[in-house]
């Protein structure tokens, strides 16, 4: 009888973290496929978990998965966990979990820790409507794009982002996004866990530059907003131009972006 592919969320940083679940599952499976196993190892050891690990992350996933799903047709079960978080979310592992479904494997989630849900229900910010983009972009110009794109999405927006460019896109979230809310949790689950709030052009300031970030962009709230100034809007107008946008496109994110209708951007010239 064929074996089972558990998909297993692992702690974010508290070790603590782990469910009683998922430490029975990685005990009885005959071998973990970890995205580093110098980094599961230690979680293995603080429960005393004694299971065979094996390597599997992006640059050897295509090649290790029919090995793998192999040993499951033939009746053993894998766990498959990534450094920390629940597996595929912005981490290894959807090849494997793909082919396993195409071949008719049982794939089972054991549910856990997620840093994007994580700090969405501490954050304040509204939970009734999310998006999660992953990381951004690490170039400006198309970070701005993307910023750009989700301006109109009546959602709270989640992203990952590294400590090094995390001052650089608060600024370019200021630009593309002015009025709404940021928050900048940091560290989640572990000693020095921060939830910085505010402007994103006050954080791009002041935020600590270390640590795992989860970066959240509010709602925009209705009505609270000022009416923009006309040099305003000519002003991002022109920086879109300049990045390369048509000046049909240009203008039409800029009517989206400050709620503009058609005939008041033909008004201001754009």
């Amino acid at each position: 009888m064929p074996g089972t592919l558990y998909i297993v969320a692992t702690p974010i940083g508290n070790l603590g973290d782990l469910t009683f679940r998922a430490a029975k599952v990685l005990a009885e499976v005959a071998a973990i496929a970890c995205e580093d196993t110098r980094q599961t190892v230690k979680l293995l050891h603080h429960y005393g978990i004694q299971t065979p690990t094996t390597s599997l992350h992006e640059h050897n996933e295509r090649q290790k998965l029919d090995h793998l799903l192999d040993r499951v047709e033939a009746g053993e079960s894998v766990a498959l966990v990534s450094d920390a978080g629940t597996p595929l979310i912005s981490d290894p592992g959807f090849p494997l979990v793909r082919e396993a479904c195409r071949r008719g494997i049982n794939v089972v989630p054991i549910p856990g820790a997620s840093a994007l849900t994580t700090a969405l229900c501490a954050s304040g910010l509204p939970t009734d409507a999310f998006y999660f983009g992953g990381f951004l972009p690490p170039k400006s110009g198309a970070r701005r794009r993307t910023l750009d794109h989700l301006a109109t999405l009546d959602a709270t927006l989640i992203f990952y982002e590294a400590p090094h460019r995390i001052r650089e896109t608060l600024a370019d979230i200021a630009a593309a996004m002015p009025h709404r809310p940021v928050v900048v949790a940091r560290e989640l689950t572990k000693l020095h866990e921060e939830f910085a709030v505010g402007a994103a052009a006050d954080l791009a300031k002041s935020v600590t530059e270390r640590g795992e970030i989860t970066l959240l962009i509010g709602k925009a709230e209705r009505g609270a907003e000022p009416p923009p100034a006309e040099e305003d809007l000519k002003r991002d107008y022109q920086a879109l131009i300049t990045a390369g946008h048509a000046p049909s496109a240009a203008a039409k994110q800029i009517a989206q972006r400050y709620g503009l209708t058609k005939r008041e951007a033909y008004k201001l010239g754009l």
